[in-house]
């Protein structure tokens, strides 16, 4: 019997839904050609699907301990669905479906009118879902014909000619989806060659007949098999080409390399030039979200423009960068909100010169790249046999000079220091790249300089790859690190309030202390940090700070903390004064 369309509804079609392309995951990978023959969008539907069905049952969970209120409304569920969609979009598809939710979700939460659910009910509806086909559209930067959009609006315009209660509505933009599906072929040349219907569309026409069936009580009609049968696959080129010119093992004949996602949090004002730059570096650009919340996809050569591109405009997290070879070449913050980061995509190295201007020579086994904050750094890492690439007052390194750096490096195997929290996605994401070309890479997540020193000085190019990585996270890790900065203004801290001129001790990261002069507040840092143990004091000092400050901290050390060894080095550095490690 039909069901109201209610919270408890919802979460049925999210359980349905997500069933349903559980079976159909396979299938639906099977036929994925546009825009990337890269086999993955019948997962990446499921996974989104999946997203969205775990935030309501978070919403349902969250009610039922709640003492207030004991069960959610279809609003909290809509936005919720919404919502888990958007953080867990994966792919064209997944991010696209995830704006159709959002659509549906803006009018859903508003409620139907008093007097008149049914009616109000199927009303909401055929709005939802001509909100959703809007958005989506927006989201898209060049919309094409054939696809899941195109389905998307043969539900809409379905479930607004159908007379009767939402599940008929519903059932109706089901069957009118599924007849958009079996004409797709003849709208989109690469359906048609390699004999298949749209593998976005078949996902969005399996995930509304779940919208049907929970509002009805009975399932639709099935769908035609979604795999093609022996001769389109022979059409498809299984071999390794298909007739659209996918390459089922890389990027489209002359097409971008590389799928990069990220979450991104910034004002909806910036995601307008953010959509006209990302726009120009690649295609199968979607941007969907809102109020904040943004999920980006782009396909592009230049990964790392794209993640640039994102920290212009916000907070990017949770940034994928796949190379169209099917197999993911970098994965950053997957697991919760991390800091903005970029990624930097190595050009080809093929008839590449060396710094001179002459042939490049064999390749060197190792090398390290470190990003470091002052001159006097950078000569140090040099000294070390390291490749520094300096940073500039306000200003993260450019990806041209990353990219220069492991170019200048030319090592078979390189390891990466970003030696700055908000790099480590920048570094993640270079190291990700450089094993695209060929190159073993890996990071040592390092936060400050004096970390980067200290694993700097267990690198060891004889032993194996693997130990050298272990040997040198192992000291980062083991460095405590402090800076000493001047407050620009007021502001509450973790220490407390601060005015403008304070001296501020901050210790792996957070103000600790407030002082009035720097040398005294380094006195209070250096002992509030060997308070828990420490054999080696690494002081590295910035370009403006005398040295008698320098032979001061050292006597304190060597009065006040007995059998603890102190090392002083001149950074350079324009923005810190002091940078403190122990180890």
């Amino acid at each position: 019997m039909p069901h109201t369309l209610d919270a408890d509804a919802v979460r049925t079609w999210c359980g349905l839904a997500l069933d349903a392309l559980g079976r159909a995951r396979a299938d639906i990978d099977a036929i994925n050609v546009y825009p990337v023959a890269d086999g993955d969008t019948g997962t990446n539907l499921y996974l989104t699907v999946e997203s969205a069905a775990r935030a309501v049952d978070a919403a349902f969970d969250g009610h039922a301990t709640s003492a207030a209120v004991s069960r959610p409304t279809l609003a909290d569920v809509v936005r919720a669905m919404a919502h888990g969609a958007l953080i867990g979009a994966r792919g064209n598809s997944g991010t696209i479906l995830a704006q159709l939710l959002r659509g549906m979700a803006d009018v859903l939460a508003d409620g139907t009118p008093d007097g008149n659910p049914g009616a109000g009910e199927a009303d909401g509806l055929r709005r939802a879902l001509r909100r959703a086909v809007d958005l989506a559209y927006l989201a898209v930067a060049h919309p094409v014909e054939g696809t899941v959009l195109t389905v998307a609006v043969a539900a809409a315009e379905s479930a607004e000619g159908a007379t009767g209660g939402v599940a008929t509505v519903a059932r109706a933009a089901y069957e009118g989806a599924r007849a958009a599906l079996q004409a797709t072929p003849g709208q989109l040349d690469v359906l048609a060659r390699a004999g298949v219907v749209d593998a976005g569309g078949y996902g969005l026409v399996t995930v509304l007949g779940g919208l049907a069936q929970a509002l009805s009580g009975e399932a639709p009609a099935a769908l035609a098999p979604a795999r093609p049968g022996h001769d389109a696959l022979a059409a498809a080129g299984t071999g390794g080409q298909d007739l659209a010119g996918c390459s089922t093992d890389g990027a489209p004949d002359g097409g971008p390399a590389f799928e990069v996602i990220y979450l991104l949090e910034a004002d909806d004002s910036a995601v307008t030039a953010l959509r006209e730059r990302l726009d120009a570096l690649g295609d199968s650009l979607v941007v969907v979200g809102g109020d904040g919340l943004w999920n980006v996809h782009v396909h592009v050569d230049d990964a790392g423009a794209a993640v640039e591109a994102g920290i212009q405009a916000g907070r990017p997290y949770r940034i994928r960068i796949s190379h169209f070879d099917g197999a993911a070449v970098g994965k950053a913050g997957s697991d919760g909100p991390d800091r903005p980061g970029q990624a930097i995509v190595l050009p080809d190295q093929s008839g590449a010169q060396g710094p001179t201007g002459g042939p490049r020579t064999e390749r060197a086994p190792r090398a390290v790249v470190a990003v470091v904050p002052g001159d006097g750094l950078a000569a140090l890492c040099a000294e070390a046999g390291a490749t520094a690439v300096a940073t500039r007052p306000g200003e993260p390194p450019a990806s041209g000079e990353l990219v220069d750096a492991v170019r200048r490096a030319h090592a078979r195997e390189v390891v990466l220091l970003p030696n700055d929290t908000e790099l480590h996605h920048m570094a993640a994401a270079a190291a990700a790249q450089a094993r695209a070309e060929g190159v073993r890479a890996a990071v040592i997540p390092t936060r400050s300089a004096v970390q980067g020193i200290a694993a700097l000085a267990v690198h060891e190019p004889g032993r194996s790859f693997d130990e050298d990585v272990v040997a040198m996270t192992s000291a980062a890790g083991a460095t405590r690190y402090a800076e000493l900065a001047v407050a620009e203004r007021q502001s509450w801290t973790m220490a407390g309030v601060c005015q403008a001129g304070d001296v501020l001790g901050m210790i792996d990261g957070d103000v600790a202390v407030i002082g009035s002069e720097l040398a005294a507040t380094a006195e209070t840092v250096l002992d509030r940090m060997l308070a828990s143990g420490g054999e080696m004091v690494t002081l590295v000092l910035g370009a403006d700070l005398p040295d008698e400050v320098a032979e001061r901290l050292e006597r304190h050390v060597r009065e006040g903390h007995f059998a603890v060894d102190t090392v002083v080095y001149r950074g350079g550095q324009p923005t810190a004064p002091l940078i403190i490690g122990i180890e």
